[in-house]
């Protein structure tokens, strides 16, 4: 990415409220330098001051956000360059300077820590089929992007990786992106937070809606950032 500052991208489920988001977008605000967020998808009655690009919500979460990012990687008035975020990123330190890439490590190493747990859904079933897939096109031990972190990337680079992968209902984008557009980076292990209690600290986190609403990050992330945003309404009294 040059010097100026990307756009924050985030494809938006329908929900009733997203109280995630509210606190994503208090943690972008205070610590990850951006120009404009725009919505993908649903844009909650309490948001202000973000762009919308509505697109429907009618397919599997997978769909409807491969549809999401390629309306963003078509509009022109998206940044080139921008951070691919999901609602449940929070950025807990200020990042100075550009976003970092990262990587999860080898998808063979990713898949294994999954199937392990004895999880192999479709979730696993798209990792393979993507691991599959970047393999035929000639890359041996592909890396996985599939961090819960913001991911820096270009319009022109996510549109190849879209083409690249259409024929598979659950694409792995950033992987496939990250993977042949050959942009590196450094390895981080994934900072999703899946139960209730300890959890590691760090600059970046990312919850369950449970973790969220009844774990300990949830309270953690919500005395981090307690004052409302430039992109909220305020609440009435």
């Amino acid at each position: 990415m040059n010097g100026a500052l990307p756009d924050i991208v985030v494809p938006v489920r329908q929900a009733p409220t997203n109280e995630q988001l509210r606190y994503a977008l208090r943690s972008w605000s205070a610590n990850l330098p951006h120009r404009h967020v725009w919505i993908a998808g649903y844009r909650p009655p309490w948001l202000t001051g973000v762009h919308h690009l509505p697109v429907p919500q009618t397919g599997t979460k997978y769909a409807n956000t491969t549809a999401a990012v390629r309306a963003v990687c078509e509009h022109p008035a998206v940044s080139e360059a921008f951070l691919l975020c999901n609602d449940d990123f929070f950025i807990m330190e200020p990042v100075v300077g550009q976003m970092p890439m990262l990587h999860r490590g080898p998808i063979r190493d990713v898949e294994a820590t999954y199937t392990a747990r004895g999880i192999n859904g479709r979730y696993v079933r798209g990792m393979r089929e993507t691991r599959r897939l970047l393999e035929e096109l000639g890359y041996d031990e592909p890396l996985s992007y599939e961090l819960h972190v913001p991911m820096p990337v270009t319009k022109a680079g996510m549109l190849r990786a879209l083409k690249a992968g259409a024929r598979l209902d659950v694409l792995h984008k950033r992987t496939v992106y990250g993977v042949i557009n050959e942009v590196g980076g450094d390895r981080i292990d994934d900072v999703k937070v899946l139960t209730r209690h300890a959890f590691p600290r760090g600059s970046f986190l990312s919850t369950l809606p449970d973790t969220f609403a009844n774990g300990a990050v949830g309270r953690h992330i919500r005395q981090a950032f307690p004052r409302a945003c430039r992109y909220e309404t305020p609440r009435r009294a």
